[in-house]
């Protein structure tokens, strides 16, 4: 009697299986659920004002007040079962990605590259660059560098100027920064210089006694152009950027020149005096931030007109300096400045933290028509800035509204955290099966170039033309800018309290120019 209900049991399931399965086939017309049906949502409500919208939980169900706890009547205890309470705070101590080590604070902007003359299709294939009008939407990012995101914007310090150009063939990124050179070329020596601008380990107050600076003299240009007003510009719209970096534009002949990518500031450039940008930390430390954003919102459009500088092979082979030292300029009397476009802002962000804290950009991203050179500090940044936004943001990060690219994404990189495109249903693999085609290789780097030894642990050596670039800068300085970069070292180099540190940065200056050391020294009470 038992088997025998046990049997009708398990015939009666299987049937009932058996007419689902049928039901299922019939409904097979029926659409898919879509799984972006929930984000698209998401995004159409984006700019609704809160008063056309109901407070939810973030799983979108309703809840009666975000200050509401649960608890045992009016006095006794929170429950556990205080969902919303529970998920603010979960939420709220979790807010911050990592600040950026380098670039921490910046502002941001939306507009587009304009191509303004023929120039850079005559040197490169990337379509970007293909007719003169062709506009290409950019996302900008304004930013100091040594400090954190409580600095103020008007410190003494580099700038970024960083671009992400949408492209129809994929992403390209121009980090700049407000000066054609930096204060290495042994990319090995970056997190020491870093390091050393950081906060003192066991004080953690910013260390005035510039070891890094007074042992690794090829800084020394930097150093100069960091202690004249150039130090301090004033807000973002007013200073140059500069790729800094070499790089290669190649043809679809095959044939490639070095290049170097200037952006120039239509607004001109303003700088503040030491006592100004120090005036201005303290009345406004956002200065650069507000600025930006109030210039745009006026309408005062801020925009950057873009130039090239080229060498061929030959040329580069035969000038006067490693053109792949990140330390050496191209004289422009030597290497002119060719137009190639105009880079121009005319849109706020909407939500800062989407739009300028997470935005990433990576060198390596360039479309064909654009290549590296061997510059040994972007070797090391092709895989550094790339990998900083891998951490800071997510192995994901490109797939952030922000950086994601207009064109198809089609790969074999697949799940990790916060992935919410993984390409469907196609192959995690190469697959045979399912082929994932091959755009044609455009031109033959093959031979680009040649490169004689083996491999060596190699550092640079300092040598007198490291001061080539400062005698340079200074004569070309005004008497009223020579005297404010004597002060300006004086006001910064006088409260390093290691006598010897001193007196070595003294030396140096005055290997520069006799004058500007003596005034230097005079000024911080050091005899040479």
């Amino acid at each position: 009697m038992y088997c025998s209900g046990f049997a009708a049991l398990l015939f009666s399931g299987a049937a009932s299986a058996v007419a689902h399965a049928e039901q299922a086939k019939r409904d097979a017309s029926q659409p898919y659920f879509d799984i972006y049906q929930g984000p698209n949502e998401q995004d159409s409500i984006i700019n609704d004002p809160s008063t056309q919208l109901d407070y939810t939980l973030s799983g979108g169900e309703a809840y009666p007040n975000p200050y509401m706890s649960d608890r045992l009547g009016t006095t006794g205890p929170i429950l556990i079962s205080s969902t919303n309470l529970i998920e603010s705070l979960a939420h709220f101590v979790r807010e911050r990605v990592p600040e950026r080590t380098v670039h921490a604070k910046g502002a941001g902007a939306h507009g587009w590259f304009e191509v303004t003359t023929p120039v850079a299709a005559n040197y490169s294939m990337a379509k970007v660059f293909s007719e003169i009008g062709k506009r290409t939407p950019v996302t900008a990012r304004f930013s100091t560098i040594a400090g954190n995101l409580g600095n103020a914007d008007t410190v003494r310090d580099l700038r970024g100027l960083a671009f992400k150009l949408r492209t129809e063939d994929g992403i390209l990124d121009w980090p700049f920064l407000n000066h054609p050179v930096f204060w290495l070329r042994d990319p090995a020596k970056f997190p020491h210089f870093i390091h050393s601008q950081k906060r003192n380990p066991q004080t953690n107050l910013l260390d005035h006694n510039v070891h890094y600076l007074s042992a690794n003299n090829e800084s020394i240009y930097q150093v100069m152009r960091t202690m004249s007003d150039l130090g301090t510009p004033y807000g973002f719209r007013h200073m140059n950027g500069f790729s800094g970096n070499t790089f290669r534009a190649v043809k679809e002949n095959d044939t490639w020149v070095y290049i170097k990518t200037t952006a120039i500031s239509d607004q001109g450039i303003r700088n503040n005096t030491n006592g100004e940008a120090i005036v201005q930390a303290g009345v406004n430390p956002d200065f650069g931030v507000q600025d930006l954003y109030d210039a745009i919102a006026a309408g005062n459009y801020p925009s950057w007109t873009i130039y090239w500088q080229t060498m061929t092979p030959q040329q580069a082979e035969n000038y006067k300096y490693n053109i792949l030292d990140l330390t050496k300029e191209w004289l422009v009397e030597d290497v002119p400045l060719q137009e190639i476009g105009r880079i121009t802002l005319v849109q706020n962000p909407t939500n800062h933290f989407t739009e300028v804290e997470q935005i990433g950009f990576d060198p390596a991203n360039m479309p064909y028509g654009l290549e590296p050179s061997e510059d040994p500090t972007l070797q090391a940044r092709l895989f550094a800035y790339g990998d900083a936004q891998r951490y800071r943001t997510g192995i994901n990060s490109k797939q952030l509204p922000i950086n994601c690219p207009l064109n198809p994404v089609a790969n074999f990189l697949r799940d990790g955290a916060m992935n919410f495109n993984n390409q469907g249903k196609r192959p995690n693999f190469w697959s045979q099966q399912d082929f994932l085609s091959l755009a044609p290789r455009p031109y033959n780097d093959d031979n680009h170039t040649i490169w004689t030894g083996g491999a060596v642990k190699y550092l640079s050596t300092p040598t007198e033309a490291d001061f080539d670039l400062p005698r340079i800068f200074w004569n070309g300085l005004s008497e009223r800018d020579q005297n404010n970069l004597i002060y300006n070292v004086v006001w910064h180099l006088g409260q390093a309290s290691d006598l010897a540190i001193r007196t070595k940065q003294c030396k140096i200056f005055y290997h520069v120019n006799a004058t500007l050391g003596e005034a230097i020294a005079k000024g911080v009470n050091v005899t040479l």
